[in-house]
């Protein structure tokens, strides 16, 4: 590439970054990529021994659903700009999959319940207050953009929470 080629493509990027300035956190650069920064092996995905469990601080034996019975769950789409602590951003994200709410419609909490801990394959973990979770954009994702996650992304299933990616409406 001849340098006024990658000086003009500079310009062009950084007059689009000051065009969405309001959207993208200070010090953050914005990609049209989705980087990877899965750690560790990959686990195998078998469909007919994954399941989707909730247990807890829930009333009576909780909830498991087998993969068929996971995506046979009323689906949602939620448009969502992602700013990852590494320092890159990527905007208008179109997620797919079943929203928190609507699993939480299956189980009875128990009044105490006040923090969520999702597990994943591979030894991920996270927690979250249950009132973020209940925000109307909350879900577990399978598919980014029209297509299916990929197993570097979180396929089968990744919890996306908005709040945590948008910069101006975090409030905790």
């Amino acid at each position: 590439m001849a340098l006024s080629d990658w000086l003009e493509r500079r310009k062009q990027r950084e007059a689009r970054k000051k065009a969405l300035a309001d959207r993208i956190p200070p010090g953050q650069e914005l990609t049209d990529k989705w980087p990877v920064l899965h750690y560790g092996v990959i686990p195998p995905f078998d469909p007919y021994q994954w399941d989707f469990t909730v247990k807890g601080l829930v009333k009576g034996d909780g909830l498991r659903l087998s993969y068929r019975e996971f995506m046979a769950l009323p689906r949602v789409t939620v448009e969502a700009d992602m700013h990852c602590v590494t320092g890159w951003s990527k905007l208008d994200n179109l997620w797919e999959g079943v929203a928190f709410r609507e699993i939480l419609r299956r189980v009875s909490l128990q009044p105490h319940a006040k923090y969520v801990t999702v597990f994943c394959d591979g030894g991920y973990t996270t927690n979250l207050p249950l009132d973020v979770l209940m925000d109307d954009d909350v879900l577990f994702a399978f598919r980014h953009n029209g297509e299916n996650l990929t197993p570097e992304h979180g396929w089968p299933l990744r919890l996306v929470v908005p709040r945590l990616y948008f910069w101006k409406s975090a409030k905790w």
